[in-house]
């Protein structure tokens, strides 16, 4: 037994008292047929309001909190303005004087729950926000003419009289900006001109990085600018004379500066996808994001916890393999399950019958208790071919589970591709992952229980469920053939892998091609399917830990049931109802809760969930 495997096995195996207690039955699973009954869609309405009786003292400063914050975002709604960081600093700091008067002692345990929620998430945008300057600071001798579109905004935000003459001019001088920094760059880019940026304070030779985050930011003022010139066109006629001819030439400015921004800087090309850049944060940065999701553990720990669980997949991969006849070549083994598929246009069918026997299998084994109309309200939706690019698998939004399958509009590699990725095994691994127990229901409750903690949404709570039911299913003798067994072990060896080049590369020390290769070579995926994973977790608006935090999440939640559940405990099904009733929050305050823990106004988070790296 290795070290790796000693260290793991506390958050990796429920106890042979539990496990003896669900042994697996027989699975019924329920056919389709007339609409339910909706009388079990109505709750027992004592039950709610006693559940009112015992929530936090500060679920309405909670729900005042964020309204106030959607009032202020919305009245500062230039996004990158000097503006819009003072409103959102001097905001946050108003809220944190507030907190430390508050009597803390006075409060009970939600309320202290809160209270420590709360300060969490004011400390860290008052830290975002000094990010996010030090970003500006970064771009602005690319965005040199920022001020001027903020201070047109700003003037409208401020409900003033507008000067049309002036505005015209503003905008004629916005525009001459805007080609003058876009040929001083041109100039610059030239080989022969060396060193000679042509303008004062800006970059020779700017990375893609830079080059890619300013170009969205002139993006986003080219939104705010013609925000400013609708909000007057056709209003005020007086305006629409002097203006519209000078803001045409600088909106067409300001999209010819994009447009050469990432043709020759960040390098994409007419015709093709463009090139996958990001914005690694560095190692600072994620501390301070650890920070916000209450994890005591560095960025270098949580790659050692990455590779560990990578290592456990690949060995379970390999028994696997050999009971399908391929030997230590899991790879092999990963190949034929992926070419168990269906056929096209029958993917719903197989989503609906693996959704209804994970439903089956919980019920039978009391694993939670599950609402009637969270069990009969979801749907199915397809993901159109252009959106697949980016969520090449399933994903869950609007109470509906999203497919990926092929369509005629691709093409046939295309086709083969999604149809692979889109098996029955994946899909089998990951359906309950999207749905009951995971996705679904949990948000399906987080609406519906202390509902006020959705304003501290956490991936380590949202993602960390999901994954720890796969976990969990895993042990209890769900996945019960090798074909099975390789479509969870798929999915699990997927999640660590995002431990690992996501870290890798927010440190520096990958580049997107390398996660590419790596998503390809070390977890099995098809390419095309490799680079929408990496350009999701890049480009998109994910934040750089969510990625990790399935596997983290998931391994806190495995640790703490650990703990929790068992003899003179809790039932699983007492535990599975508990944390899914109090609500969205870092796991490490869900242990908390669930043990009792006294909770001050100092509390630091310690838990060291999956032992030492």
């Amino acid at each position: 037994m290795t070290e790796a495997t000693d260290i793991r096995r506390p958050a990796r195996r429920w106890t042979p008292i539990l496990l003896a207690a669900l042994a697996p039955a027989a699975i019924t699973v329920p056919a389709g047929g007339d609409p339910p009954d909706a009388t079990g869609w109505v709750p027992q309405l004592g039950s709610l309001t006693a559940a009112a009786r015992a929530e936090s003292e500060l679920r309405n400063a909670v729900t005042r909190y964020g309204e106030d914050l959607q009032a202020v975002l919305g009245r500062f709604d230039a996004e990158g303005s000097p503006g819009r960081r003072a409103a959102l600093r001097s905001f946050h700091e108003a809220w944190r004087h507030a907190l430390d008067a508050m009597d803390f002692e006075a409060l009970g345990e939600e309320g202290r729950v809160d209270w420590l929620l709360l300060g969490n998430r004011v400390a860290s945008h008052l830290r975002r926000l000094e990010r996010e300057e030090k970003l500006a600071d970064e771009t602005a001798a690319l965005v040199p003419f920022a001020g001027a579109v903020f201070a047109l905004h700003d003037a409208l935000r401020d409900a003033g009289p507008v000067k049309p003459q002036d505005a015209a001019a503003a905008l004629d001088e916005l525009a001459r900006t805007v080609d003058a920094t876009r040929k001083a760059l041109e100039r610059a880019l030239e080989p022969e001109n060396g060193d000679d940026v042509g303008a004062p304070g800006l970059a020779p030779s700017p990375t893609p990085t830079v080059a890619h985050r300013a170009a969205r930011r002139v993006e986003s003022l080219r939104e705010t600018l013609s925000g400013w010139f609708d909000f007057y066109d056709g209003y005020d006629p007086l305006f629409t004379w002097w203006a519209r001819e000078p803001h045409q030439k600088a909106d067409a400015a300001l999209g010819d500066y994009v447009e050469f921004l990432r043709e020759r800087i960040v390098g994409e090309k007419e015709g093709e996808d463009p090139p996958i850049v990001g914005d690694p944060i560095g190692r600072e940065a994620l501390l301070e994001d650890l920070a916000l999701e209450m994890l005591p553990y560095t960025p270098e720990e949580l790659l050692a916890i990455g590779e560990r669980e990578h290592a456990w997949c690949e060995q379970e991969m390999i028994k696997a393999s050999r009971e399908l006849g391929f030997g230590d070549d899991w790879l092999a083994a990963l190949e034929h399950v992926k070419s168990l598929h269906v056929e096209p246009g029958r993917q719903p069918e197989l989503i609906r019958d693996l959704a209804r026997e994970a439903i089956a299998f919980l019920e039978q084994r009391r694993l939670l208790t599950l609402p009637e109309l969270a069990r009969d309200v979801w749907r199915i939706e397809m993901i159109e071919p252009e959106r697949q690019k980016l969520n090449p698998f399933f994903f869950f939004n609007d109470d509906a589970i999203w497919v990926s399958f092929p369509t005629e509009t691709m093409t046939h590699e295309q086709k083969l591709m999604s149809m692979r990725g889109n098996n029955v095994h994946f899909s089998r691994a990951t359906v309950h992952h999207e749905l009951i127990p995971g996705h679904h229901l949990q948000l399906f409750m987080a609406s519906r229980y202390n509902a006020h903690r959705q304003a501290f949404s956490t991936p380590f709570w949202i993602e960390g469920w999901a994954l720890y039911w796969e976990m969990a299913l895993w042990d209890l003798g769900f996945h019960a053939t090798p074909e099975d067994r390789v479509g969870a072990l798929f999915w699990r060896l997927h999640r660590a892998a995002r431990i690992v080049f996501s870290l890798r590369f927010h440190l520096g020390e990958w580049t997107p091609q390398q996660a590419i290769d790596f998503l390809v070579e070390r977890v099995g995926h098809e390419r095309d399917n490799a680079t929408a994973e990496v350009r999701r977790s890049f480009e998109g608006s994910y934040s750089p830990l969510y990625q990790l935090a399935y596997m983290i999440g998931a391994l806190q939640f495995r640790a703490l049931a650990a703990e929790a559940v068992g003899p003179e405990k809790m039932s699983a099904r007492d535990f599975h109802d508990a944390v899914l009733r109090g609500g969205i929050m870092p796991v490490e305050l869900v242990r908390a809760r669930l043990l009792g823990q006294e909770l001050g106004r100092a509390f630091r988070p310690s838990w060291r969930f999956a032992g030492e790296p």
